[in-house]
């Protein structure tokens, strides 16, 4: 078991600092009830930090703020690894992080294929929507996201300026993903995307 918790350790430093894992994450390393032992471990000897249930990190520390809350993308995406859902964020998300738009959504909001649910995450709180197939059209992908952005605008709002920026913004490989998807998306957002890729 120390040896199992080592190596642990080993894989979670290696990580970029404040990343975050689930006992997935060690699969290779053991079984799933020595690894959540380990993970117990570790976390009753402030190695790392349970997160919510099943989910963990290594905070990050700042110098005059202390230790900073997890990042919730990286929490989403690891309970929504664990639990086998596409996660895909919404599309007032998509288009603040993308730049687009300058409203930061007052919700942290994701689209899954799973049940809607909420989790908190030290004073925050995640929410995980129900949406159907075609909200979730390149869920996990930087195409998808772009898609989700263009949803955003809908057909009377997405500008020429718009189309512009994320032509110019985009790397070769979401623009390839996007054209992949187009023959799966709406015609507004099809002739949005022949614009965005051409």
């Amino acid at each position: 078991m120390v040896d199992l918790n080592s190596r642990l350790l080993r894989r979670v430093k290696s990580g970029a600092p404040g990343a975050v894992f689930t006992p997935r994450t060690f699969d290779d390393l053991g079984n799933r009830a020595a690894v959540d032992q380990a993970l117990s471990r570790l976390t009753k000897a402030g190695k790392i930090r349970r997160v919510v249930r099943g989910v963990y990190d290594i905070p990050k520390t700042h110098p005059l703020l202390g230790v900073l809350s997890p990042d919730p993308e990286a929490v989403a995406r690891s309970i929504a690894a664990q639990a086998g859902y596409r996660l895909q964020p919404t599309p007032a998300h998509a288009a603040n992080a993308l730049g687009l738009s300058t409203q930061v959504p007052a919700k942290i909001v994701y689209l899954i294929d799973g049940s809607s649910r909420k989790i908190t995450v030290g004073n925050q709180t995640i929410y995980f929507k129900h949406a159907g197939p075609r909200a979730l059209l390149g869920a996990g992908t930087s195409a998808g996201v772009a898609l989700q952005a263009i949803r955003a605008f809908g057909p009377d709002h997405l500008t020429a300026g718009l189309i512009h920026k994320l032509k110019r913004n985009l790397p070769p490989d979401a623009k390839a993903g996007l054209k992949k998807l187009a023959r799966h998306a709406p015609n507004w957002m099809a002739s949005a995307i022949d614009a965005v890729t051409a």
